[in-house]
Formats: structure tokens, sequence, C-alpha cells
């Protein structure tokens, strides 16, 4: 098994490898961040234009449908029943009306699980929650430069600059 960077696990790894490797894995964690926001955001305006469909659907068939249906189911109910004329033109009338509000009804569904739908500010909260996290981390104690008798020939400064720079 290796690391992110190609080297062996559990091998010692220079400051600026493992810097290296965190920044490749922040990378691959905010490329994936967006990517899932993409999803959500594109599910969303799905369910958007379907509500819209639904809603132009209604729109249409009431506008459309009006003139020819009401003539014929107007003069299909006098022909059956012998009402008047003008009491079967408002009956065909309602009967538009209620197939608009089905149509409607369905638009308004899918319109509330779009408004709903929560998708991007959870994926916000999401990059937030991780910013939060990695700027509260602290780095992993390393082990005292006396037990590591090559280390104690080097120059003071460069091993105070380390220190200085993980911590």
């Amino acid at each position: 098994m290796s690391a992110p960077d190609g080297s062996p696990v559990g091998a010692e790894r220079s400051i600026g490898q493992l810097f290296a490797s965190a920044t490749t894995e922040m990378s691959a964690l905010v490329h994936d961040e967006i990517a899932l926001a993409k999803a959500q955001l594109k599910q969303d305006v799905k369910r958007g234009a379907t509500s819209g469909g639904a809603f132009t659907a209604a729109g249409a068939v009431l506008l459309f449908s009006l003139p020819m249906l009401n003539f014929a189911l107007a003069y299909g109910i006098q022909t059956w029943s012998d009402w008047n004329l003008a009491i079967c033109f408002v009956l065909s009338f309602a009967a538009n009306v209620l197939v608009a509000v089905v149509l409607a009804l369905i638009g308004v569904a899918f319109a509330k699980k779009a408004k709903k739908s929560k998708g991007p500010q959870k994926v916000a909260a999401s990059v937030k929650e991780t910013a939060g996290v990695l700027q509260k981390a602290k780095p992993h104690p390393r082990p005292a430069p006396a037990t590591r008798p090559e280390l104690e020939d080097r120059a003071p400064a460069a091993i105070e600059a380390v220190a200085r720079s993980s911590s």
C-alpha cells in the first residue's frame, strides 16, 4: 500500500511531500464538492422545468381547448339530456376548468419539491465546515531532536525555522 504521492506508507516524508499530499487531497475534495453542487443544482433545475412545463400545459389546455371542447361538449350534453343549451355550455366550461386545476396542482407539487430542495445550501455548509476544521487543525507532534543523533549537528536556526513552519 502507498500514500497518495506514491511513497510507501509508514516511510518518513518531508514537509514538502506532506504539504503536496495535503494540497492534492484538498484539491480533490474541493472538486468533489463542486461536482456535488452541480449535480444537485441540475436536479433542482430539472424539477423547476417540470413544474414550468406542467403550468404551461395547464394554460395551453385551458386556452386552446375551450372553444372546441365547449362547443362539442355543450352540444353533446344537450343532445343527451335535452337541457337548455346555455346550461350545457356552462357544464362544458366547468369540465375544462377542472382539467386545468388538476394540471396546476401537479405543477404546484413539483414547484414545492424544487423549492424544498436545499442541495446547494448543503454543499456550501459542508465546504464551510471542512474549511473550519482545516483551520483549527494542529500538526502532529514530532519526536524531540535529541533522540536522533544525526540531527544534533544541524544549525539551531534551521531547526527553529522548521519548527515555526510546522506550527
